[in-house]
């Protein structure tokens, strides 16, 4: 059974599935503000240790990321200094719960709330390639260092669109643990592929995975009344 849902049978049986990505190293920080940003990647952590308050708790993580579009006062592209796009990337609980971030991101994203047809058949791979407002903010992490941060997504307002949405810069990727594409595995940084090996997922694959393995997604539902 192909598991395109975002409910509770996806949850329980395809905690395997999604994509990852490069976000460490000496990076250049993208500039605080609200920025026009398009998705391009989904990124499965795979099971990971988290602690809130003393608590801890070991919870499936994906993570987002967006390619940045956005302009400076006097209409140049915020771009870095060697040409490419600044990226912004978050980390999500993969829920589908009530008050879930991931949840409440996506809702705020197309501007209204699921229904619960929507969020019984919702597909994330809908995101990917998905314009959207990404207000970036700059706060101080658990180190005292600064770090920006993604603080909220928006729908593009009617008068970005229908000005022209620009060319689309970065492929459309999904890497998942289920299905691993271990050459796009190896172009991650060393930190991201620690991370992921941490999991216990990554840990089953053991034996199963290859460098030559072919590059593989899920099988995902096409469903055109997705509003993404």
């Amino acid at each position: 059974r192909v598991c395109c849902p975002f409910g509770r049978f996806y949850l329980e049986k395809c905690m395997s599935s999604f994509i990852v990505e490069d976000k460490g190293g000496s990076f250049e920080s993208t500039p605080s503000g609200m920025h026009l940003a398009r998705c391009y990647r989904i990124i499965d952590l795979g099971t990971q240790k988290s602690e809130y308050m003393g608590v801890s708790k070991l919870l499936h993580k994906i993570m987002l990321g967006w390619e940045i579009h956005g302009v400076n006062d006097d209409g140049t592209p915020i771009k870095m200094k060697d040409g490419r796009p600044f990226a912004m990337f978050k980390n999500y609980t993969f829920s589908w719960a009530e008050k879930a971030n991931l949840r409440a991101d996506l809702q705020s994203w197309r501007g209204k709330p699921f229904t619960q047809e929507e969020m019984r058949r919702f597909d994330l791979k809908n995101v990917l390639g998905a314009w959207c407002m990404l207000n970036v903010i700059e706060k101080p992490g658990a180190d005292n260092k600064m770090y920006v941060n993604v603080a909220g997504v928006s729908p593009v307002p009617a008068v970005i669109k229908n000005a022209g949405l620009p060319a689309a810069i970065n492929t459309n990727e999904m890497f998942t643990l289920a299905e691993p594409d271990m050459v796009m595995f190896q172009s991650f940084s060393d930190n991201l592929k620690k991370k992921i090996m941490a999991s216990p997922e990554w840990e089953k694959l053991q034996g199963k995975a290859t460098p030559q393995q072919a590059s593989k997604a899920p099988a995902f539902q096409d469903d055109e009344d997705i509003p993404f």
